[in-house]
């Protein structure tokens, strides 16, 4: 009875706290009784302030058996994990998966999505260095699980429903970064953070709920809305189908004017942040980079 207690206490706190990812990832294994799976062998740490190019940790893990992996994770997306094998003799390793887990005020998504990819680690007693300069394919999320609200997704159809998520910020992630999207430009570029990222997507994806002074123009002089345009109603919001016809293309128009693409947003924003900015991910990690091993029990 105690523990139950205690769990619940621990996921009503994750769910106050809903951008505190470390936290919800704490709860879901305290609930799933995952946290004593694996343990931390070592700690490799490459960071700005020391002349990085980003921040970027690898951890060195073992499992119950014995057998080891690592674990890449990069301080701008805390969202996501990329796990791959241990490295042997030669420094060679092989990527495996990237994991994701991200909190909303309504739950959380989470998933493991399968990589196909090799690159250069190795790892020292005082320091590591890693590369990627080869390609890395997403092939496909193989696991998942959802928490929105009182309801708990597990199963198949967790992952089918991520897979479509997946399918519906892919194409979104792809207009976003297109030459043909007129909001793409420098600016757009310019957006490295996950807060800057929602404060400058959000008024031009959702325009109907965005304070009148920060609704974007669809070109210089123009406004987004017009005397002739519709209106459809979907998730309590009356949605503009003349401005989704004016700037999305045909295959998120109905996605925006159903409010799917909203519910997208709320609940995994830090989801599209990381697929639209993947390539960038990979273009980071395909540089060899150094890392310093961390000593236990020092910040």
């Amino acid at each position: 009875m105690h523990s139950v207690n205690k769990s619940i206490i621990i996921l009503f706190c994750a769910l106050l706290l809903p951008g505190c990812v470390s936290l919800v990832e704490k709860t879901g294994k305290a609930l799933d009784g995952s946290t004593f799976a694996e343990k931390e062998i070592s700690v490799y740490r490459a960071a700005k302030e020391d002349g990085a190019a980003f921040d970027m940790e690898i951890r060195e893990m073992a499992n119950k058996a014995g057998e080891r992996s690592v674990a890449i994770t990069l301080d701008d997306f805390p969202a996501v994990k990329i796990r791959g094998t241990a490295p042997d003799e030669q420094g060679n390793f092989e990527l495996k998966s990237l994991d994701y887990l991200g909190s909303s005020a309504h739950g959380w998504n989470e998933y493991r999505l399968d990589l196909f990819g090799a690159g250069k680690l190795k790892l020292g007693d005082t320091a590591a260095s890693l590369s990627l300069p080869g390609a890395v394919e997403a092939v496909q999320i193989s696991s998942g699980s959802i928490k929105r609200y009182d309801t708990r997704i597990t199963g198949t159809e967790a992952v089918s429903s991520l897979r479509n998520r997946r399918e519906r910020i892919l194409a979104l992630a792809e207009w976003m970064n297109s030459e043909e999207n007129p909001y793409a430009g420098n600016a757009a570029a310019e957006v490295k953070s996950q807060d800057d990222f929602e404060k400058y997507w959000k008024p031009v994806l959702f325009p109907e709920i965005t304070r009148k002074k920060k609704i974007p123009v669809i070109y210089i002089g123009d406004s987004w809305q017009h005397e002739d345009d519709q209106w459809q109603k979907a998730e309590g919001i009356r949605w503009n189908t003349g401005y989704t016809e004016k700037v999305f293309p045909e295959l998120l128009r109905n996605i925006r004017n159903s409010g799917t693409m909203l519910r997208d947003w709320e609940e995994a924003p830090d989801w599209l942040f990381v697929e639209c900015n993947w390539d960038r991910i990979l273009e980071l990690l395909s540089e060899e980079t150094t890392l310093v091993k961390k000593v236990k029990g020092k910040k």
